[in-house]
C-alpha cells in the first residue's frame, strides 16, 4: 500500500514538472500577447446580459404574449444559479430577455480580469437557462439559446442607483406598450400594424385608458413581475451570539462574522417584485452600496 502510494505521489510529481516543462517551452512566448484588463479598484461593476435574437427566439418557441410567466421565471431560476456561483454578485435584476447583476466593489474574483467575470456570468446563466428550460416548457428546445453581454463600471453609489433605477422604468415602459400593443391586436382584432399606428405618440395615460375603457383591463392590478421586473438578493443571516462556553476557535470565527458584518455575499436568496427607484428597498439593504471593506 505504502509502495502503491509513493508511485502515485511520484507519478503526480513527473506530470507537474511535465507540465511545466511544456508550458516553459519555446512557444510559451505567445502567452505575452494575451491581455488581462481588469476592473476599476474599489469601483461597482455590473454585468449585463442580453438574449440574441430573442424576437426569432420568442416566435419559433411560442411564447405567450405579451408576457410568457414560464419564460420569465426561467430566467430567474438562471440568475439565481448566478448568484449561487459567484458569491461577489449581490444584486440581481431582470426584465424580458435581459439580467444585470452588482458586483460588489470590494470582489477579487478572477483577480477582477474583466473578461474572465464576464464569461463565467454569461456562460453560468446560459447554461443554467437551458438547463432549467424543461422545469417550464413541455416543449423541447428548437435551437440553442445564445446570450451576449458586456461590463459596466460606475464609481459612486449614485450612478448604481441610477442605473437600476433606469432599468425599472424601461420595464414598465416597455410593459404597458406591450400589455397595450396585444389588446388592441388580440382582443381588438386589429393586425400589428394597425396597433402599432394606433399607439404612435400616445402617453402613458392614454394607454391606460385604452387597456381600461377599451377592454377592461387595469393595467395597475397586472402581476407586478410583469411591470417591476424580478429582483434578486440574498436575506442576511441573523448576526450569531458569542458564546460564554464556546472553544476560543469558536469565539474567534464568531467575533470574525460580526466584524465582517452583512455584506450580502451570504444567506438565503429571495426574488423580488417591487419597486426598485425609491428609497426604501436601498435603505433596507444599505450594504448594497456599501464601499468598505
Amino acid at each position: 500500500m505504502i509502495v502503491l502510494l509513493s508511485s502515485l505521489t511520484i507519478s503526480s510529481h513527473l506530470l507537474r514538472i511535465h507540465h511545466e516543462d511544456m508550458a516553459n517551452s519555446r512557444f510559451g512566448y505567445v502567452r505575452d500577447f494575451e491581455e488581462y484588463e481588469k476592473l476599476v479598484p474599489y469601483s461597482f461593476t455590473v454585468v449585463r446580459i442580453d438574449g440574441q435574437s430573442f424576437h426569432r427566439f420568442s416566435d419559433i418557441h411560442q411564447f405567450e404574449k405579451p408576457n410568457d410567466k414560464r419564460a420569465l421565471e426561467c430566467m430567474n431560476s438562471a440568475a439565481k444559479f448566478v448568484l449561487e456561483e459567484i458569491q461577489d454578485v449581490i444584486l440581481a435584476f431582470g426584465e424580458s430577455d435581459e439580467f444585470s447583476f452588482l458586483l460588489r466593489p470590494q470582489t477579487t474574483l478572477y483577480d477582477r480580469r474583466k473578461a474572465k467575470i464576464l464569461t463565467k456570468v454569461v456562460s453560468a446563466f446560459t447554461s443554467a437557462f437551458v438547463y432549467n428550460w424543461g422545469r417550464y416548457f413541455s416543449t423541447p428546445l428548437a435551437y440553442p439559446p445564445g446570450f451576449d453581454g458586456r461590463t459596466v463600471t460606475y464609481p459612486h453609489p449614485k450612478h448604481v442607483r441610477d442605473y437600476f433605477a433606469w432599468r425599472q422604468v424601461d420595464t414598465h415602459i416597455n410593459n404597458l406598450y406591450n400589455t397595450t400593443f396585444w389588446a388592441i391586436v388580440q382582443q381588438g382584432g386589429k393586425t400589428e400594424r394597425e396597433a402599432h399606428k394606433i399607439l404612435q405618440g400616445t402617453v402613458s395615460a392614454e394607454k391606460h385608458d385604452i387597456l381600461f375603457k377599451e377592454y377592461g383591463i387595469n393595467y395597475n392590478t397586472l402581476d407586478d413581475l410583469y411591470k417591476k421586473g424580478s429582483i434578486l438578493v440574498r436575506i442576511p443571516p441573523p448576526m450569531p451570539e458569542i458564546p460564554a462556553d464556546g472553544s476560543y476557535k469558536d469565539k474567534k470565527k464568531i467575533e470574525k462574522i460580526r466584524k465582517d458584518g452583512i455584506d450580502g455575499t451570504r444567506g438565503p436568496i429571495e426574488i423580488l417584485h417591487l419597486d426598485i427607484i425609491k428609497d426604501t428597498f436601498w435603505n433596507d439593504r444599505p450594504w448594497l452600496l456599501s464601499q468598505l471593506d
